[in-house]
């Protein structure tokens, strides 16, 4: 397995989360439980001097649930870790909004997403900018801040580089295997790590699911997140895994929802243009880390070397939630706003990942498990250039293989490495 990493970790949000407290009175900084929240609010505090309001502690939880207004008037910036432990405290902010409306008020960090919560307790929504933290990215394993997104959305040609990637096939296994949480990188041995992923998930349901919604069949919610990690990088069917427990399709439904609020899944919704009368309007569904999707698929190191089909097939579905995964990563540093979506039709013709700008600019990335790209790889990402014109400005296909190169017009083919190794100063792997 892959060495963990050792000293402290750089994240690239740390300048993006001061340049928007320059601009914004409250930040919020949503994401899985362990995924670095606490760490960059404890960061940000000290480089202002100011506590951190824990309301993840018991006692710090009722003193603050007693009188809010006091609390939200400490010394700023104000920052509350785990906001979602006491929402009348959004209540509480917003009352001193009111009053004093200047930037850099409140820096907020919660393991529930914002959006899902109750409308009552959306208190701040137009007050408030939203960042989603994600688990490390492989650039910041590196200490590199990768810019190959925005190459992607203005120039794809210049993403073209004559150096051949030098990642092996087992460096790609290691990495998806280990993911990018910072506890389970830190884990010294593989089944420490897939120890850690199961008390993750117990943890996270039993704190935080059941904290939103009383679940009486608690026990499926495990089962259900092990089911959508089996549709990973697929089309989202909810019938498809309520067939397999007793449960409805409503209830199920529901029940993704739970798991979506606690950052253990995402969806990504269908590319909105309407090119065909047989494109789906589907969801794809994701699970939020490729370490966290190996552990519940139950792919090891070793069933990767008896080279199983369906572990293979499986794997396959994971490294494109990985590649997804990090290019959504780089959208909260990239300075371009973007938006994201899946292009399918029902005669096949898909694109992996369709990335959008604020003003109409797209580009298609598509995945593929293997060294090796073939031509029917280009059938979606064609598609999107014929039907988009101008506003297409190229797609791309990664792929495990060393080479990089322009297959046709708007249209080339990159390791699956140019996510963190190509920097826009150079426009070469570094």
């Amino acid at each position: 397995m892959a060495t963990p990493p050792t000293g402290i970790i750089s994240r690239h949000l740390q300048a993006v989360i001061a340049q928007r407290l320059n601009e914004e009175p409250v930040v919020m900084l949503n994401g899985a439980r362990t995924v670095g929240k606490t760490t960059l609010l404890q960061g940000y505090a000290r480089a202002h001097r100011v506590q951190v309001l824990d309301l993840d502690d018991l006692a710090t939880r009722q003193a603050v649930a007693a009188d809010p207004a006091f609390f939200v008037t400490a010394p700023e910036p104000v920052c509350i870790d785990e906001f979602q432990h006491v929402l009348p405290i959004l209540d509480a902010i917003k009352a001193e909004l009111n009053r004093d409306l200047r930037p850099g008020r409140y820096l907020l960090t919660g393991s529930t997403r914002y959006a899902t919560l109750p409308a009552a307790s959306q208190s701040l929504t137009g007050r408030a900018h939203v960042m989603t933290v994600w688990p490390f990215s492989q650039g910041e394993l590196r200490g590199t801040r990768e810019t190959f997104l925005e190459g992607l959305v203005t120039d794809p040609a210049r993403l073209v580089a004559p150096t051949p990637s030098t990642t092996t096939r087992q460096d790609y296994e290691q990495m998806i295997l280990a993911g990018g949480f910072p506890i389970a990188l830190a884990r010294p041995t593989a089944e420490s790590r897939r120890r850690w992923f199961r008390d993750f998930v117990e943890m996270v349901i039993e704190r935080d699911v059941l904290e939103i919604r009383r679940v009486r069949q608690r026990v499926v919610l495990p089962q259900i997140l092990r089911r959508l990690a089996a549709q990973s990088a697929q089309l989202l069917n909810p019938a498809a895994v309520a067939s397999t427990i007793d449960l409805d399709k409503s209830t199920v439904n529901d029940f993704i929802r739970l798991l979506e609020s606690v950052f253990l899944v995402h969806r990504l919704g269908a590319y909105g243009r309407t090119l065909s009368s047989r494109a789906t309007h589907s969801p794809k569904v994701h699970l939020v880390d490729s370490g966290l999707a190996a552990y519940l698929l139950r792919i090891t190191e070793s069933r990767l070397e008896a080279r199983a089909p369906t572990t293979l097939t499986e794997f396959g579905h994971v490294i494109e939630t990985f590649a997804v995964n990090e290019i959504l990563k780089q959208a909260g540093w990239a300075e371009i706003p973007l938006s994201f979506s899946h292009f399918r039709t029902k005669d096949g013709h898909e694109v992996d990942l369709v990335c959008e700008t604020d003003d109409g600019r797209i580009a298609g990335v598509e995945l593929k498990a293997a060294s090796s790209v073939e031509d029917k790889d280009f059938r979606g990402l064609r598609l999107l250039r014929d039907k988009l014109g101008g506003d297409f400005v190229g797609g791309v296909v990664l792929h495990l293989g060393p080479r990089a190169y322009t297959k046709e017009d708007r249209l080339h083919v990159l390791p699956l490495d140019f996510l963190w190794s190509w920097h826009r100063q150079g426009g070469e792997p570094g």
